[in-house]
């Protein structure tokens, strides 16, 4: 089977990196500022082990999808773009991987639609109820500053596509645990039209419903690094009380935030081996 290009939904063109082939397939979902380039250090490792891969530019990424209101950009809206691409390829059933703001799109997505996905992973993200939780019961609300600010009207874009801003938010990444590499193409990226919608992501947490089944039914991998800048190890520790189904939670000593870019040697052989416990 030939690997798609794009798909469309909700009237938006979507970009995606698809291997093809008649394996399980596994869709990746990439976080803030990432692309589906997140994940080149993962796909080859999942293709040779069997598995179609298929990793898109979410919604505000994608240059063709790019909503202007922040309404745009709700979890509904996120998960429908996954069962869209589901929906694209062929896929009944399906793995779903995500990172940062990708793992909170494969919880609502596990939540939702559990009978599509054989299993779900999420790296670096804590289930939505836990973090809440832990903001009351650690230093995580100190953590979670930038939500606030990127509540407020276009300063947030500013800071990330002038000259002093964008070197400084290239430094933050790079202090955060992201290759200098790495962060110079994100920030790039970012300043090359995709700020606005990516911060559109957190100006419409305010509007997802907060309607959201739970426990989790889907087997769940939980991967949590350590030195994880933004999200701390209390909300990670929760997580466990908010799924039922089979569930794997590792707290990688010594990993940053950024697994799957920096750290995929560590996080693979826990991925493969939750895939082949759980196929589709």
């Amino acid at each position: 089977m030939a690997g798609l290009r794009t798909f469309d939904h909700d009237g938006l063109t979507f970009d995606v990196d698809d291997s093809g082939g008649p394996g399980q397939a596994v869709v990746l979902l990439h976080g803030y500022p990432g692309t589906k380039r997140s994940w080149d250090c993962v796909t080859p490792a999942l293709v040779d082990a069997g598995y179609r891969v298929l990793a898109f530019d979410q919604r505000g990424y994608s240059p063709g999808a790019r909503p202007a209101g922040r309404r745009g950009y709700t979890l509904e809206h996120l998960v429908g773009d996954v069962m869209a691409l589901a929906g694209a390829a062929d896929l009944d059933r399906f793995h779903l991987v995500g990172h940062d703001w990708g793992g909170s799109v494969a919880w609502a997505a596990a939540a939702r639609h559990p009978e599509r996905l054989a299993t779900m992973t999420s790296m670096a993200t804590p289930h939505f109820k836990a973090l809440l939780r832990s903001m009351l019961s650690s230093t995580q609300l100190l953590h979670s500053w930038y939500l606030l600010f990127c509540q407020l009207p276009w300063l947030p874009e500013a800071a990330l596509t002038t000259g002093p801003g964008a070197a400084a938010f290239t430094r933050t990444l790079v202090k955060s645990g992201l290759s200098e590499d790495r962060a110079r193409e994100y920030v790039r990226f970012m300043q090359a039209g995709a700020a606005r919608s990516a911060i559109n992501w957190y100006r419409a947490v305010p509007y997802n419903s907060p309607a959201h089944p739970v426990p989790v039914g889907v087997p769940v991998l939980y991967l949590h690094g350590t030195d994880d800048f933004a999200l701390g190890r209390r909300a990670a520790d929760l997580t466990g009380g908010y799924v039922k189904g089979p569930y794997r939670y590792e707290a990688l000593g010594g990993v940053s935030h950024w697994i799957p870019e920096e750290s995929a040697d560590v996080a693979l052989p826990f991925l493969l081996e939750h895939l082949t416990a759980h196929p589709a």
